[in-house]
């Protein structure tokens, strides 16, 4: 039950951190899905290169050391990237010229 719980503060608090980042980065650069593209660059680095060890097999051993548990908070935060994106590009329809 403790896991559960540990997941959903996770996840909550990986969205809430990239739509931060995100929004700011937006406002910053004047993009709207960067974010997303930056994020997916760094978590694909650091999940072939994080788990790596040279005497394992490169494609299953290394990778496929990664569970659910570890999906599910990375997964709240490309949603928070991408909804970063959509409330920049929302606030631009709006109206809104400094975003």
């Amino acid at each position: 039950m403790i896991e559960v719980v540990q997941i959903i503060i996770a996840t909550v608090l990986f969205f809430v951190m990239m739509f931060g980042i995100g929004f700011i980065l937006n406002m910053l650069l004047k993009t709207t899905y960067f974010p997303i593209i930056l994020f997916v660059i760094v978590i694909v680095v650091l999940a072939i290169w994080s788990p790596w060890e040279d005497a394992a097999n490169p494609t299953l051993d290394n990778i496929g050391t990664y569970t659910l548990v570890y999906y599910i908070p990375i997964t709240g935060a490309l949603i928070g990237a991408y909804v970063s994106g959509w409330a920049i590009q929302a606030l631009r329809k709006g109206g809104y010229k400094m975003f």
